[in-house]
């Protein structure tokens, strides 16, 4: 093993003093490697970045998942009420992995200016209502606060602001029909913009306004413990389906459950395409790189001939001569990893810091930056994985050195 080792250490090394053809080839193997690196890290991290910020997007406006009256039929619209009184409520702790659960009401209506009027939900939140993702979302003012008395303050996004031209500290009427009829007298609320959020998700901005949920619950005349639906928060995203299986398991006969991904099948479809464009192109920059590889090592084996049909000629075996290569290449290749991985976390973490890249059209992608978000594990998973498979990948050409004649290798030139 000493000797595979020193032979290695020769052939990376290079004793000779002449430049050799394959410190060139050799060169543009690591500069391979470290470019498919690169483009694996930002495409792994892009893609996890934007799945990421879209689910939180979603989620901050619906939760994970939905607990609702089977009556409701779905309807964006609450109409049936739930009880408060439910053993997993305001702790779901049937189930693990459960972070938070509140409940909240939703009632159309229009808001009318002097100048304009729009058409909206407005969501009734309580004290319960976990306010943590539009903290990163508001523009301007203050979040509600519904902790108190009942209030008139309202949360808009900068879309309907901008619509109805109000700002922060300007009051607005808004009219909701009772029970969905028109030939009834309806209700009138006024309200005064605390603040305003921006989610850059144009399609929920445009149509939700938050409010006390009590003005909700009032003009439905629903009691003070009764809601339009529950949402339930996960702290992971990814056991979404189990849970919802999970959730609908663990509660009374009359509820229904709906996540995510089945509410907006259309957007998680899209993201999931994102994976698979993913694993295309790490599929392709590891056959690049392997490619790269397998050139300089044929270039380098034959380079060395002379030098195997010596070792051959002590006794060396094939399969230890192969090592050396091998070796050589392991160690090659990781110089590519390393390099690779400075400039890719380097220029991933400025795009998370100073976030230089934009979308042309922020609206198709719901962020008007490029987000990026990657971990450790998947790090060390992909370094691991290119390692590997890159070596296998060399197996192959490294049994060129099974086919070389110790006398003929001698006299070679």
């Amino acid at each position: 093993m000493n000797l595979e080792f020193f032979i290695a250490k020769r052939l990376i090394t290079g004793r000779e003093h002449k430049i050799s053809i394959s410190s060139t080839i050799i060169k543009i193997a690591i500069a391979a490697i470290a470019i498919s690196i690169v483009m694996m890290l930002v495409a792994l991290a892009s893609s996890s970045g934007l799945q990421l910020k879209i689910r939180e997007k979603v989620s901050a406006f619906h939760g994970h998942i939905q607990i609702f009256s089977y009556d409701n039929n779905n309807s964006e619209v609450s109409v049936n009420p739930v009880s408060l009184n439910q053993e997993f409520y305001p702790k779901f702790t049937a189930i693990d992995g459960i972070a938070h659960v509140q409940g909240v009401a939703v009632k159309a209506g229009i808001i009318r200016t002097a100048a304009t009027f729009e058409g909206v939900l407005a969501k009734g939140v309580g004290k319960d209502y976990n306010w943590t993702t539009f903290r990163d979302f508001l523009v301007a003012g203050r979040l509600p606060d519904f902790k108190g008395g009942l209030n008139e303050e309202a949360l808009l996004s900068k879309t309907l602001a901008d619509k109805l031209q109000l700002k922060v500290g300007d009051h607005f009427f808004s009219v909701f029909l009772k029970d969905g009829d028109v030939s009834k007298t309806p209700n009138n609320r006024k309200f005064t913009v605390v603040g305003m959020y921006d989610s850059g998700f144009e399609e929920l901005d445009a149509s939700y306004i938050f409010v006390d949920l009590r003005h909700i619950q009032r003009m439905n005349k629903w009691k003070p413990d009764e809601v339009g639906n529950f949402e339930v928060f996960l702290d992971d995203f990814n056991a979404i389906e189990a849970k919802t299986a999970e959730i609908y398991g663990k509660t009374i006969s009359d509820l229904d459950t709906q996540n995510l991904k089945q509410r907006y099948f259309n957007i998680f479809e899209w993201l999931g395409l994102f994976d698979f464009n993913v694993a295309l192109i790490i599929g392709i920059m590891i056959i690049v790189g392997g490619i790269n590889m397998i050139t300089a090592l044929l270039v380098l084996i034959l380079e060395r001939t002379k030098m195997i049909g010596t070792l051959k000629a002590l006794g060396a075996s094939d399969w230890t001569i192969r090592k050396v290569f091998l070796y050589n290449a392991a160690y090659l290749i990781g110089i590519g990893l390393f390099w690779g991985n400075v400039i890719g976390l380097g220029l991933l973490w400025l795009q998370d810091r100073f976030q230089f890249l934009k979308f042309p059209n922020p609206e198709q992608y719901y962020v008007d930056y490029v987000p990026v978000h990657i971990d450790v594990t998947t790090i060390l998973l992909l370094n691991i994985s290119v390692l590997i498979l890159c070596l296998v990948m060399l197996l192959v050409p490294s049994y060129a050195v099974t086919k070389i004649s110790p006398v003929k290798a001698i006299k070679f030139d």
